[in-house]
């Protein structure tokens, strides 16, 4: 089984990459832009492209049995469409959860006559090392709403369901909801940072648009899209669901366990 992963030097794609070596495979694909400079084992064939720029994806699906699709709403038809053309049998697609903007990409893949997963995480722990430079600096986070409430995951427990889903056609027709395996508040959350670096982290807490200030910097345009999304979490929580553990047959990673992995980010 040749497998194709998009996106394979970016935050999931690469530790795709590395599941499913671990997991036994031998024949992966990984498209990136950048070859020279990718550090991707030696036994991966390394080619050039970038799923947002369809016309680099005709000689890497070449051979392809599965596809790993990185999330690009924009090209997400056009690069469907090339892959059953090369005559790929099945996809896997990084999406999100419902309601969140990123439905262009399952519908684009169910539109296709070939074979589907989909899975749809939510945010993302590594999201919260943006309040990195604030611990580091002042021992205080500034954002809004510390009652908002989801279940996070780390990326590795994304990457360890999309390599089992491409290595086991059992999953096809299937939908992922993907969190982490507790719901915990915004102030919580950094209570955990705290513990993992070993001081007093306290949280101020901003208003609505003081909250989008404080993340343009970084965010631009998206922080007040991320802002509002908190903002609902308040009264409607995003709560754990365990597919993780079901389909690795392991825990999911906990945000303190994930904190304590990343502790010199915030020191």
């Amino acid at each position: 089984m040749k497998v194709l992963v998009t996106g394979a030097t970016r935050n999931v794609g690469r530790l795709v990459v590395d599941e499913l070596l671990r997991l036994g495979a031998t024949d992966v694909r990984a498209l990136t832009t950048d070859p020279a400079s990718a550090a991707l084992p030696a036994e991966v064939d390394v080619v050039t492209g970038f799923v947002g720029r369809p016309e680099t994806l005709e000689g890497a699906l070449s051979g392809v049995d599965v596809l790993y699709l990185a999330p690009h709403p924009p090209t997400v038809t056009a690069a469907v469409a090339l892959a059953e053309q090369a005559g790929v049998s099945r996809i896997v697609d990084l999406a999100g959860a419902v309601g969140t903007g990123w439905e262009p990409i399952e519908t684009a893949v169910e539109a296709s006559s070939l074979g589907w997963t989909h899975l749809e995480p939510g945010e993302f722990m590594d999201n919260y090392l943006m309040w990195s430079d604030q611990i580091r600096r002042t021992d205080r986070v500034r954002d809004g709403y510390p009652a908002a409430a989801n279940a996070a995951i780390d990326l590795s427990d994304i990457a360890a369901v999309a390599a089992r889903a491409i290595l086991d056609d059992s999953h096809v027709g299937k939908s992922y909801e993907l969190t982490g395996p507790e719901c915990l508040h915004r102030d919580e959350k950094l209570a955990a940072i705290a513990s993992a670096v070993g001081r007093e982290i306290s949280y101020f807490e901003l208003d609505h648009e003081a909250a989008v200030a404080e993340l343009a910097a970084g965010m631009g345009e998206y922080a007040r899209w991320y802002v509002d999304g908190v903002a609902s979490l308040v009264e409607a929580p995003q709560l754990a669901v365990q597919t993780v553990a079901e389909i690795t047959g392991r825990p999911g990673t906990t945000f303190a366990e994930w904190a304590a992995a990343n502790v010199a980010a915030f020191r």
